[in-house]
């Protein structure tokens, strides 16, 4: 039975396995906890002969808001971040031998969004909006770029990357961020065509076919993930990292930001 303080909820019926990140009060933030928790339910689901596949879903009107800056803004003083652990989780998804769906009905943003890419299938609301923000707080998606660049279309990652800006999950399908997109009211049931779809594969042959889709650079990903944890943690700590986490907590311009206005006002008339 799932605790009642936990932050991820398990529940598992007819072969499916459904992991939900439930920490509604921080938008489900890539914690140091909830990540502890999903790689545990992930190991459970794989290690249980009677599921077949799993779902990764959210409680709360937001899928996953990214990496826990209260935590990150703590952990300063320690020289490490949270966000170095992305990559194991990362890992674990996009390795899982069981078919893994993601379903979005809220916002995800920069880690969130290499959940989403690291699932198999992911099915999300029309509604939904999605945006790569670590620029605009002096970071870069980097742990989250083994999982999303090989999803993306090379011109919308550029532009996405470099901008921060937000898109809806019609863009994210057309781009190849997720699966497919549908209305709000007709999400359940997308989820749940794909999951009968799903488990009438055999186990084995599902493990096989998904090491097929894995096999290039397969190999590498666990030491890619590793090179791209240590790049971002070194962003995160940087002045300009320090400096937009505390902006975005304080809910303030990032100093780079207050600058542009300056000039313009120095400049102005």
């Amino acid at each position: 039975m799932t605790s009642p303080d936990a932050l991820v909820r398990v529940a598992t019926a007819r072969g499916v396995t459904t992991l939900t990140l439930d920490s509604p009060h921080n938008r489900n933030a890539l914690s140091t906890a909830l990540m502890t928790q999903l790689l545990a339910g992930l190991a459970d689901a794989v290690a249980d002969d009677a599921v077949r596949m799993i779902v990764l879903g959210h409680t709360g009107p937001v899928f996953c808001s990214g990496a826990d800056l209260k935590e990150t803004a703590a952990a300063y003083a320690s020289g490490t971040v949270p966000a170095g652990m992305l990559g194991d989780v990362l890992a674990a998804l996009w390795e899982c031998p069981k078919p893994v769906l993601a379903r979005v009905a809220g916002p995800a943003r920069a880690g969130g969004l290499g959940l989403i890419a690291a699932a198999d299938l992911a099915v999300c609301a029309d509604e939904a909006t999605f945006a790569f923000t670590e620029v605009r707080i002096g970071v870069i998606p980097a742990v989250i770029s083994a999982t999303v660049l090989p999803r993306l279309h090379p011109r919308a990652a550029a532009e996405l990357y470099l901008t921060g800006d937000t898109f809806d999950g019609r863009r994210a399908a057309e781009i190849g961020l997720v699966t497919a997109s549908v209305p709000a009211d007709g999400l359940d049931d997308a989820v749940r065509r794909y999951c009968d779809s799903l488990v009438r594969g055999a186990p084995g042959a599902l493990a096989g076919a998904k090491e097929l889709l894995r096999r290039p650079g397969a190999a590498e990903l666990r030491g890619d993930l590793a090179r791209l944890s240590a790049l971002s943690t070194g962003y995160f700590l940087s002045d300009e990292g320090r400096e937009g986490v505390t902006a975005f907590r304080e809910k303030r311009l990032a100093r780079w930001v207050a600058a542009l206005d300056a000039d313009h006002g120095d400049h102005a008339g």
